[in-house]
């Protein structure tokens, strides 16, 4: 199996790149569209379009996305494990379960929404709203230069 999925390393690589593309755009835009939920008049039309919206983004394209982003990364160990020896992928996968464990929690927050609370602030949503991309800056940085 492992000579299979080395033959095909470069599509399962670029797959997963592109599923990585797609769950960060949802990491971003996710605690966005919480912030304005937040100013939203409970039970109103906007709030049940973001309730909508919320629900979409994450069960649509997030999950989906953070599923292939995992499938394609074991796949590519399978293919080339001699990556699991070097450095800086050990720091690369603490950010990826970080940045997973991150999708959980707004995730649980999605669900609080929908049920009607308003879990923490606007301000602390937009916060959160960078940590994805300051973790997705790192994770770059320790793929293509491979610093240690």
């Amino acid at each position: 199996m492992s000579a299979f999925l080395l033959e095909i390393y470069l599509w399962l690589k670029a797959v997963h790149l592109i599923a990585i593309i797609a769950w960060m755009a949802g990491m971003m835009y996710l605690p966005r569209l919480f912030i304005y939920h937040h100013g939203a008049e409970k039970g109103g039309e906007a709030e049940r379009n973001f309730i909508v919206m919320e629900r979409r983004l994450l069960k649509g394209i997030m999950n989906p996305s953070i599923a292939a982003v995992w499938i394609l990364g074991i796949a590519m160990l399978i293919a080339n494990p001699a990556t699991l020896s070097a450095g800086w992928f050990h720091a690369k996968l603490a950010l990826v379960i970080a940045i997973s464990g991150a999708h959980g929690f707004y995730a649980s927050a999605r669900r609080k929404f929908e049920a009607g609370e308003r879990p923490r602030t606007a301000r602390f949503w937009r916060i959160v709203n960078e940590a994805p991309f300051i973790a997705l800056i790192l994770i770059v940085i320790l793929v293509i230069v491979k610093p240690f």
